[in-house]
């Protein structure tokens, strides 16, 4: 099982979206939070983003700035324009009319903007701890399959043709993805610890592959340890320090989220659900669960419901010259 790929399917909640924006010069916005993961990827001229903290980022032909949480933000044209703020987010996209032509030759800056809907309630800690703001240069999309995945989504958003609806999900997906694999392949070289690493090193991984592969199975320490080929001191030493918490801990976590998921999208009986994350009795199961969530497997299932009911998932749409802790034990 490829652990980034199982992360990112258990966190997702509805559908990513994403728009072709064009704005014109001089403009300048103040985005609100968007409650999900966000992305601007510059296709045509040059502007600025403006993160909570720190300093401007320059965005040029090429780049993508990626925000994990969908953090307020600014864009604008200019270093030092004004920033008005937006009544929109990256979650809400809606069309806009046209402003009325600047009487003198206007600069177009063209972009793709969207947004991933992810599960905050239960951030999985390789997500949670990405950056607010992620920076991935032209240099590094240019001639590579994340541009060619940019290419393909331009070219799907720029044109209604059957199936598009389909094969934005799949380019999105893809997109993400490989936004991430940038993200962690660059940062594996330059750190000690953290999820980074832990994706990198041959031990760790073959220990989180067979959690993720067979997550109701009755792993031990002594198992898993003996899956990555070390001995069980230095596996566990080895997992706690690059993963943040120790084996079976992250394996009652993964469980806990994995059984919540069903809870959540699909009528699979509770015992079934406790056999497949590894409780053979479903009392225990509940009672663990209930450790974990505050509440029972069927309250929580009801509440997911309610939920939903109420949950809009924003569509597609296109902008054209927009105006200036440890859980219970293993069972």
């Amino acid at each position: 099982m490829d652990v980034l790929s199982d992360v990112v399917t258990a966190m997702r909640i509805g559908k990513p979206h994403s728009a072709r924006v064009s704005h014109r010069a001089p403009f300048g916005r103040r985005f609100p939070a968007a409650g999900a993961a966000g992305f601007h990827i510059v296709l045509q001229g040059t502007c600025w983003l403006f993160p909570p903290t720190g300093t401007p980022i320059a965005l040029r032909p090429g780049d993508i700035a990626f925000l994990p949480r969908g953090c307020a933000h600014g864009l604008a044209d200019s270093e030092n324009g004004p920033l008005v703020d937006s009544q929109i987010s990256l979650r809400t996209i809606q069309p806009e009319k046209p402003p009325t032509p600047a009487p003198h030759p206007a600069s177009d800056i063209v972009m793709l903007c969207g947004a991933y809907l992810l599960d905050r309630t239960r951030a999985h800690p390789m997500l949670e701890n990405l950056p607010g703001v992620i920076h991935i240069p032209a240099p590094t999309t240019r001639h590579t399959m994340l541009g060619t995945v940019i290419d393909l989504l331009d070219g799907e958003l720029h044109r209604d043709r059957p199936g598009s609806d389909a094969m934005l999900r799949a380019l999105l997906d893809a997109l993400l993805l490989h936004i991430l694999r940038v993200w962690f392949d660059e940062q594996a070289d330059d750190r000690t610890a953290g999820w980074a690493v832990a994706l990198h090193d041959p031990a760790v991984t073959v220990a989180l592959r067979a959690i993720h592969s067979e997550p109701g199975h009755g792993w031990t320490v002594a198992e898993l340890a003996n899956q990555a080929g070390l001995s069980r001191a230095t596996f566990a030493r080895r997992f706690t320090t690059l993963i943040g918490q120790p084996p079976v801990t992250y394996l009652t976590w993964w469980r806990m989220t994995l059984a919540a998921r069903h809870l959540r999208d699909d009528n699979t009986p509770l015992a079934t659900v406790a056999r497949q994350v590894g409780y053979t009795s479903e009392f225990a199961f509940a009672h663990a669960f209930k450790h974990e969530f505050g509440c029972a497997p069927g309250q929580f299932r009801r509440n997911s419901r309610t939920a939903a009911l109420g949950a809009h998932d924003p569509e597609p749409s296109v902008i054209e010259h927009e105006p200036a802790p440890p859980n219970a034990g293993q069972h």
